[in-house]
C-alpha cells in the first residue's frame, strides 16, 4: 500500500488523530484498489469506498464529486491523494462534507495549490488538525519520477504543497 506519501503508516497516524470510534462507518473516496478499505476493516471499522476506476471488487464505481450515497451516511471520509486529480478540490470537498454525519470526521491527505486550511472552512468544516508534509511528498514524487510510475497531471502554475487535514463536520 503506497499509491501516496508513507503508505499504510501514514493512513494509520490518519486514523490515530481522527481518534475515530471503533465500528465507525467510513468512505473512502478515490479508494482505486482497496488497500485502505481492507486496512480499514481489518481494524473493525464498517469501510466503503468509490473510485471512478475501480481495481477490487469491493470499491464501487463512483464519482467522488457526486458520491452514490445519500447525505449523513458516514462517521467519517478519508481520502488521499484523491481531491486534487478530482480537478475540483473544493467540490470534492462539499461532497465529503454532505456524506458526513453531523459530528462526522473528515481525514484527508493531498496535494493543494491554496490555503487547505481556507478551503476545509469554505466547506464547512471545523479544522482540527494541519500537518505540511511537502517534504514527504516531494521525496515520494521524486522517487516516482525516477521508477517511471509518476503521473503526469496539467497542475495549476504555483507553489504547491502537501497537507494532513483532519476536520469535523459540526
Amino acid at each position: 500500500m503506497n499509491a501516496h506519501p508513507g503508505g499504510e503508516a501514514h493512513t494509520r497516524r490518519m486514523l490515530e488523530l481522527a481518534e475515530l470510534p471503533a465500528g465507525a462507518s467510513v468512505l473512502d473516496m478515490g479508494a482505486g484498489a482497496g488497500e485502505t478499505v481492507a486496512l480499514l476493516r481489518g481494524l473493525g471499522f464498517q469501510a466503503e469506498g468509490i473510485d471512478l476506476a475501480p481495481r477490487s471488487p469491493w470499491i464501487r464505481r463512483g464519482d467522488l464529486l457526486h458520491a452514490p450515497y445519500p447525505g449523513g451516511s458516514f462517521d467519517a471520509v478519508l481520502s488521499q491523494c484523491a481531491f486534487f486529480v478530482s480537478g475540483d478540490q473544493p467540490g470534492a470537498l462539499r461532497e465529503a462534507f454532505r456524506l458526513l454525519r453531523p459530528g462526522g470526521k473528515l481525514l484527508l491527505s493531498d496535494l493543494f495549490f491554496t490555503s487547505p486550511e481556507l478551503l476545509l472552512r469554505e466547506a464547512g468544516f471545523a479544522l482540527l488538525r494541519a500537518e505540511d508534509l511537502t517534504e514527504a511528498w516531494r521525496d515520494y514524487y521524486l522517487e516516482a519520477l525516477w521508477r517511471g510510475e509518476a503521473p503526469c497531471w496539467e497542475r495549476p502554475r504555483g507553489k504547491s504543497s502537501y497537507w494532513l487535514l483532519i476536520g469535523r463536520k459540526d
